[in-house]
């Protein structure tokens, strides 16, 4: 049975079919658009469990079916919180091996200091709220320190025990950047 399922309240959206409980306000909406100017995905991996759900069996994947995403084309600058659509950076492929398009969260701005330790991240020395990280995912072996550079971003994923992200591969370009997500739509 298929079920839509509002996160968020999006005002080109049309939502359809009984609502449920929104995880945290800071991911996007779940729910049915009809832009033809929308790109749509597939979470392929664990990386932004429970965020974004891929699908057994695999590993660390907690859905029948994946989440379907649809980006929009950014029309301003990122801000942290945002979920993005990116093409994979070349030390990616090598270190993750896997290619293609990546989707993870933008933790840190261009100019910024991110550090980690003990699974909590700080920018410029101030610990990050982040209620969309779940206790459990968090890492507690990587450890570091990372300045971004001017045109770059720092992204994570939510699930970051099983995530091959910013601390692994460095910063993204900005000319990388793809989009933003703005939907989910969530199969049950």
């Amino acid at each position: 049975m298929l079920r839509w399922v509002p996160l968020l309240i999006f005002a080109a959206a049309t939502t359809v079919g009984a609502a449920a409980a929104a995880p945290d306000a800071s991911s996007p909406p779940v729910v049915i658009v009809h832009e033809p100017h929308l790109t749509g995905y597939h979470m392929p991996s664990a990386s932004m469990e429970p965020t974004l759900q891929c699908a057994h069996p695999a590993p660390g994947c907690e859905a029948a079916y994946p989440d379907r995403l649809v980006v929009q084309s950014l029309k301003r600058a990122p801000q942290r919180g945002d979920i993005l659509v990116f093409r994979a950076p070349a030390l990616a492929r090598v270190r993750c091996a896997a290619t293609g398009t990546y989707v993870k969260r933008l933790i840190g701005l261009p100019g910024e200091t991110v550090s980690e330790r003990d699974g909590v991240i700080s920018i410029d020395g101030k610990k990050l709220v982040e209620p969309y990280i779940k206790r459990n995912r968090r890492d507690t072996v990587l450890h570091g320190t990372w300045h971004i550079p001017r045109d770059r971003n720092f992204v994570l994923g939510d699930n970051r025990a099983l995530s091959c992200d910013s601390r692994i591969w460095g910063s993204v370009p900005s000319a990388d950047l793809i989009g933003k997500v703005v939907l989910i739509y969530r199969q049950r």
